[in-house]
């Protein structure tokens, strides 16, 4: 395809990408990082599967990034952000695909971090002409809508001059992620999980005049995996959502940018039918987080001893070779590789990087 720049995309570039994903009914994986590995393990995999793709902290992957040495977490969480975004920026036009960087679920407790990271934003533009992030998430879905819209138009009024975006949830995503949320909220039955179209409209109406915005509108997903019953998808919520904005203001197909929360684990004949409503973005955490871990506990187990001892008691030889982190980091990295595979195929983002 072609169009853009490989390397951190944002603004009008971000635009054209998610009309490109709207238009051609894809959606790119969001994968949560907690450091060097991860992120370039989700780089890698954008590049073997030719697809854009999206990068994203939670405040407590964040807090891990700088390291738990810091003992000022709320320092920890703005520096390990902003830490990791340099990273991407650096290396991103390397693998050759466009990335999108963003912040996951801040709630009412995390605005002063959103509130930092938008300062190092600025610092950040006005050195390079690039913001920091592509984009920032605000969960307040929790809180009354006012005070969710109210709060929305006031970061958005920071961010959409530094050209950068701002998801927002409607409706609450089930299951606990960083501290965000609870398990208490799951259950097929809990009319929480289920945003109502209205909400969108009134969302759409109060920030569309004032930058770029994408909805996290909630259809029944939760965060993590449960047995089959306890959690039922209803994606015809984002269908309704849709068809309301577009009928009230006059406009073509799918006019929302959508956001599916809670992938991993999810059914895919609901992920294939999310995509003819406009989602352009689907979150994965638990499954990659899986996907490093089964990997690198297959290779512990084949390598037992190179575990325990640096000398193997049975042939004399030294492990080091075996024990050497580089082995083991690497076997986690193809374990996220893999899994993102899938996730590609799933979303149907194969071959479709518009920096290639």
């Amino acid at each position: 395809m072609g169009k853009l720049k490989p390397g951190v995309i944002f603004g009008e570039d971000y635009k054209t990408l998610i009309e490109a994903c709207r238009t051609g009914k894809y959606a790119l994986p969001a994968v949560n990082v907690v450091g060097t590995d991860s992120i370039n393990a989700v780089l890698e995999a954008a590049a073997v599967n030719k697809t854009d793709i999206i990068v994203q902290l939670s405040n407590g992957g964040a807090q891990f990034y700088a390291g738990k040495g810091i003992k000022d977490s709320f320092k920890a969480k703005v520096l390990g952000a902003v830490a990791a975004a340099k990273h991407v920026h650096l290396l991103a036009e390397h693998y050759g695909v466009g990335v999108v960087l963003h912040t996951d679920h801040a709630d009412k407790s995390l605005i002063p971090w959103l509130e930092e990271l938008i300062k190092h934003g600025e610092e950040f533009y006005k050195a390079t002409g690039k913001p920091l992030f592509s984009s920032h998430m605000l969960d307040l879905s929790a809180e009354d809508i006012e005070f969710n819209l109210s709060e929305s138009e006031r970061l958005l009024k920071l961010m959409a001059p530094l050209e950068m975006s701002l998801e927002i949830e409607l409706g609450v995503t089930g299951g606990e992620e960083d501290g965000i949320g609870s398990d208490e909220d799951i259950g097929a039955d809990n009319p929480k999980l289920y945003t109502q179209p209205e909400d969108v409209l009134q969302a759409y109406d109060r920030l569309n005049p004032l930058g770029h915005f994408s909805v996290a509108a909630s259809f029944g997903n939760v965060h993590g995996v449960y047995k089959p019953g306890n959690v039922k998808l209803r994606p015809e919520i984002l269908r309704e959502s849709q068809k309301l904005v577009s009928e009230t203001h006059g406009l073509g197909e799918n006019p929302l940018a959508l956001v599916f929360h809670g992938g991993s684990g999810s059914e895919k004949s609901k992920i294939t039918e999310s995509l003819n409503y406009g989602v352009f973005k689907m979150n994965i955490d638990t499954d990659t987080q899986f996907a490093f871990s089964e990997k690198v506990g297959a290779y512990v187990e084949a390598n037992a001893n190179a575990f325990k001892y640096q000398i193997d008691p049975e042939t004399g030889a030294p492990t080091k070779k075996q024990y050497d982190p580089r082995k083991w980091l690497r076997e986690g990295e193809l374990g996220i590789v893999e899994r993102l595979k899938e996730a590609c195929e799933d979303l149907q983002c194969v071959g479709k990087s518009l920096c290639q």
